[in-house]
């Protein structure tokens, strides 16, 4: 009876000691979870120290917005790229100023890519008109047509005119000797040159020259590069530019500046004439601003960093120039930004330091040129290893507010155009294909006709040969 009771025992025993068992591997997440359920601080025992919340983050002092690591912050917009390595940018070079390095562009994936479906696609904010979106210029190297690069400080730019010069298949390449900064860009056949830039032909309308001054200037330096008899026929001039995250160019030229650069060589001419020192202070005494700081850089209002793209691409002769009191300053902040707005969006191409792959796929298509190499999108740059907190970063988007709403409508532009060509293309990719399979048809119904004919053509001769030997 006993041994007969054990074994009764023995068997929920041995089941529940497996259903432990099991428990324990299939949930092995609630080890820390379940041991620590319902514990309570012993009276006497410290709580841990709880995080920081952003709005005491941003009440900080100035003077530790440097010292505070600050994660950065997540990618806006519908971000693309691939990895790369970063090539060295030098600029033009000055008495005592280093050279320029490359910014290498940080790496965002790409929405629209297959790999990313879940991620959010875009959603245009802004309403462009067909002709906004449809970018092609029937570019004629051969005749009098000129790209003008209007080269904006720290916004990836010589990386992209290099590619000019360098990474174009072209019928007659741009001439680059080494140890020279500027390469021969000549038209097939012609000593004229076909691309304004500085790696063709310099800083010719000063250095870093904005649109009022290159509009200006570029016409009168052409006309005296080429030959006269050519000046009775039409030249159109075909301007480009490239753009980048106001924010992060703000902290690659404090970067910059900080290493001992200065631009003290730009003219900023306008209206015929330079600034004078009462219209443009500088923010330094000496030579250079070399170990700036970041909150003396950004406390100095006469800063030409601040709202750097939109002053650039604007038409300054609408707002009196340099000169603030020509009118209020919210009128003036108002004219800048439309006039820079309407520049762009009228401007034959403009490409986004973010953006590397697509910014070579809308250039390509624009002018019907094809780069020998493709862009690379670069992951690591001296702006995004500047640690910041979240008041310094609301600080410079202050600073630029004038450049952040640009840089938005230039990117909702940029990806609607993007998308505007990506349709097209597949649509004409479509109809290539249905024109091949038309082709195919109509060759193997033409090959079918002709082979049922040679049949009937043979039974038809047997027959008569038959009639005739009966």
């Amino acid at each position: 009876m006993d041994e007969r009771f054990n074994k009764w025992l023995l068997t929920p025993v041995l089941t529940l000691l497996f259903v432990v068992i099991m428990y324990q591997y299939v949930s092995p997440s609630c080890t820390s979870s379940c041991t620590n359920f319902g514990e309570q601080p012993r009276a006497g025992e410290a709580r841990p120290p709880a995080a920081p919340s952003p709005a005491r983050r941003a009440q900080a002092p100035p003077e530790e917005w440097e010292r505070r690591p600050q994660l950065p912050p997540p990618p806006r917009g519908p971000p693309e790229g691939t990895q790369g390595v970063a090539a060295p940018e030098d600029e033009e070079e000055e008495p005592g100023d280093p050279e320029e390095e490359e910014e290498e562009e940080e790496e965002e994936p790409d929405s629209e890519a297959p790999e990313n479906g879940s991620l959010p696609r875009f959603v245009p904010r802004f309403n462009f008109t067909l002709k906004d979106l449809t970018r092609f210029v029937d570019f004629n190297i051969k005749g009098r047509d000129v790209i003008v690069f209007l080269h904006i400080q720290k916004t990836g730019g010589t990386t992209f005119g290099r590619h000019l010069v360098k990474n174009i298949r072209l019928e007659q390449p741009c001439s680059c000797k080494a140890g020279q900064k500027k390469c021969t860009c000549h038209r097939p056949g012609k000593k004229e040159t076909w691309l304004f830039s500085r790696f063709s032909t310099g800083w010719s309308c000063g250095l870093h020259a904005d649109w009022t001054e290159l509009t200006n200037c570029v016409p009168a330096i052409m006309e005296k590069k080429d030959c006269p008899r050519n000046h009775s026929h039409t030249r159109n001039f075909y301007y480009i530019t490239m753009l980048r995250d106001p924010v992060s160019r703000y902290l690659s030229e404090w970067k910059h500046v900080q290493r001992g650069a200065t631009w003290k060589t730009s003219l900023h001419m306008c209206d015929g004439r330079s600034p004078t020192p009462d219209e443009l202070p500088t923010c330094y005494p000496g030579d250079d601003w070399s170990g700036v700081s970041l909150r003396e850089f950004m406390d100095c209002s006469y800063n030409l960093a601040n709202n750097r793209q939109v002053r650039m691409l604007a038409d300054l002769s609408l707002v009196g120039c340099y000169n603030l009191t020509f009118m209020n300053e919210s009128e003036r902040n108002t004219i800048l930004l439309q006039s820079a707005k309407s520049n762009l969006k009228n401007m034959a191409f403009f490409g986004l330091t973010e953006f590397q792959r697509k910014t070579q796929f809308l250039f390509e298509r624009t002018f019907n040129l094809k780069f020998i190499s493709p862009f690379t999108q670069f992951n690591i740059t001296r702006a995004s290893n500047v640690e910041i907190n979240e008041g310094a970063r609301q600080r410079i988007e202050e600073l630029n507010f004038l450049d952040v709403q640009l840089y938005e409508f230039a990117k909702d532009l940029f990806q609607q155009r993007y998308r505007h060509a990506k349709q097209l293309e597949h649509q004409r990719d479509r109809q290539k294909r249905r024109e091949g399979r038309r082709l195919h048809r109509e060759h193997r119904a033409h090959r079918w006709s002709r082979e049922d004919g040679a049949t009937e053509g043979t039974v038809t001769e047997d027959y008569n040969s038959q009639v005739v030997r009966w």
